[in-house]
């Protein structure tokens, strides 16, 4: 398993990374605001307050914090961090000083301040608070535009940073439910969401509501969504505007309209409450209830009006991808990762009989990979570790298909690799690409259509001092390889085929017996004998280079060279012997 690491806070808080900083980590655990350094392992305490919250009546506390008090940075500047109790309170060092920039925004009725659990037991333990701020939001086109939510009802905004809030709660909105997300519009100011949870007080109805104009007036967004299923969250994609995404009670929904019409986007995720959503580079990633993390990878169809499609074919215009290695991970788990590979989509109005043909190219056209979908490229995804080598080996189920519907092809980012003998092995792991723009051409029933799929390098990589000359240099060398490998494998079949027929015959004349003998030394020097640990020959030699030069991003080291033409020259000297 992976390294587990406590970055504060409890069981109860958020975490939350600091931008541009990813030792420091903000949380809190219900409420009590702290800052966890990953480069000291140690978590600082800043309090709002610093006052002892257990066993007290929420109506004599000067600040009210509940369990999952948010923690928010601003878009704009990641020195600025919100935190909220009953107020908005702001901080620019950290925690070190706080300011209150809000009055009380939730209703704090009087009969709600009351010790829980009282009179039979005081289960009063400084999380179970009513009249908190529930969501927290500031604009990412408007610096100071924050809109707020309470876990009692009411919604307010401000639009100069706290200096002037307004109250602007829907008037059909009925009271006393939890606002349990705020989403203000990434593509327009006065654009916001919000949702309300209200299954708690009896009421199963599905809350969103929208509005264009700071809150002035509102729209409940629910058309579509089942009448029993509470809404916990509600965003919409930062890539196109109107497309929504609804996390409910019992799984998430998509609107493309902008909430006019709602329709289920379960697939193939567990009936579960989905608790947060957010579109990161393209993908959507989702909280859920004791059930895990779920990803929704790459939604550039859904970007492209996946659906609107018509009658035609159509190619997908791929979204920027990373160019990233798997590493293998020892240890059981469960979690299924997904193996490198850059998501091309295509739309297909009908099952072809016709091979549908994907061919990539570089920048100059040159041709990498041709794959129909008559054919098999690898099969099921497999993962494979050689164990006297220790390198990692995978290939990618990336399969064409011919049917109706929109398909994701998962290509590897590699270039054909060496010939073999087998059908099934041949052509495959091929070295990676370097990191560019690469040409996709797809063809349907006799007509081509083209996109372009950018690679970019992995920044982790890019970081470390590798620079994008050293992966074309390690590319080259390693397609170098794999030209000799196949080379050596075809000249290897090819003695294979010729010593087994001179074996299966009786009447060798004295030549063809000195010619079996050629046959049977060069088999032995290019092929490994089977058995335990035997000694590596010429092909399994050339195999081996092939696996150092290929199993990280680096510059090729000077022995890769020297060893690359000591194995061609070894090459050479056997097909000598064969004329």
């Amino acid at each position: 398993m992976g390294l587990v690491m406590n970055t504060g806070g409890c069981e109860t808080g958020p975490a939350v990374p600091k931008p541009g900083n990813p030792d420091i980590v903000y949380a809190n655990c219900k409420g009590r605001f702290s800052v966890y350094n990953k480069s000291t392992g140690q978590e600082q305490s800043y309090d709002v307050g610093a006052a002892y919250m257990y066993g007290n009546n929420p109506k004599d506390l000067k600040f009210r914090f509940q369990r999952v008090s948010p923690i928010h940075v601003s878009p704009h500047n990641p020195d600025v961090v919100y935190h909220t109790s009953q107020f908005v309170h702001k901080t620019m060092d950290d925690g070190k000083t706080w300011e209150t920039i809000s009055p009380d925004l939730t209703a704090f009725e009087a009969d709600k301040q009351v010790i829980s659990g009282s009179p039979i037991t005081r289960d009063i333990t400084g999380e179970e608070f009513y009249s908190t701020i529930y969501a927290i939001q500031e604009s990412k086109i408007e610096e100071g535009l924050i809109w707020v939510g309470a876990n009692d009802g009411p919604v307010h905004v401000t639009k100069d940073g706290g200096k002037k809030w307004t109250n602007v709660t829907p008037k059909s909105l009925p009271g006393g439910g939890r606002i349990d997300c705020v989403e203000p519009s990434p593509h327009q100011a006065g654009k916001a969401y919000f949702s309300s949870l209200r299954y708690q007080l009896g009421d199963w109805k599905p809350y969103i509501y929208k509005t264009t104009n700071y809150g002035k007036s509102w729209k409940l967004i629910t058309a579509g969504l089942p009448t029993d299923h509470p809404v916990r969250v509600v965003r919409e994609d930062p890539d196109r505007e109107g497309l929504l995404y609804a996390g409910t009670e019992f799984g998430i929904f998509i609107s493309f309209d902008d909430g006019e019409n709602w329709q289920s986007f379960q697939k193939n995720l567990p009936v579960t409450p989905i608790t947060d959503i957010k579109v990161h580079r393209k993908d959507l990633v989702m909280s859920t209830m004791g059930r895990s993390f779920w990803i929704m990878d790459n939604l550039s169809s859904l970007h492209q009006n996946a659906e609107q499609l018509s009658s035609s074919a159509k190619l997908f215009d791929p979204k920027e991808q990373i160019r990233y290695r798997y590493r293998g991970r020892s240890g059981s788990e469960h979690i299924n990762y997904p193996l490198p590979a850059a998501t091309i989509e295509y739309y297909l109005p009908k099952d072809t009989k016709a091979p549908v043909k994907l061919e990539i190219m570089d920048a100059n056209g040159q041709l990498i990979r041709t794959l129909v979908s008559s054919s098999k490229d690898e099969g099921k995804s497999t993962v494979i570790r050689d164990m006297a080598t220790n390198a990692i080996e995978y290939s990618v189920n990336s399969n064409l298909s011919a049917k109706k519907g929109i398909h994701r092809f998962s290509w590897d980012m590699r270039h054909n690799g060496s010939w073999d003998a087998s059908s099934r092995r041949s052509y495959a792991r091929g070295p990676m690409v370097s990191p560019g723009t690469y040409k996709i051409k797809l063809t349907v029933d006799g007509k081509s259509m083209e996109s372009s799929l950018k690679l970019v390098m992995d920044p982790k990589v890019k970081a470390s001092g590798v620079t994008l000359a050293d992966l074309k240099e390690q590319e080259k060398i390693a397609l170098q390889i794999v030209d000799l490998l196949s080379e050596t494998k075809k000249m290897s079949a090819k003695i294979s085929k010729e010593h087994k027929k001179l074996k299966a015959r009786n009447d060798l004349s004295s030549s063809e017996k000195d010619r079996f003998a050629t046959l049977d030394k060069l088999n032995k020097e290019l092929e490994t004998a089977q058995g335990t640990y035997m000694r590596p020959m010429l092909v399994a030699q050339i195999n081996y280079l092939y696996g150092i030069v290929g199993r990280a991003d680096q510059v090729p080291g000077k022995d890769v060279y020297e060893r690359l033409e000591e194995l061609k020259a070894e090459k050479a000297k056997l097909e000598a012997m064969m004329d």
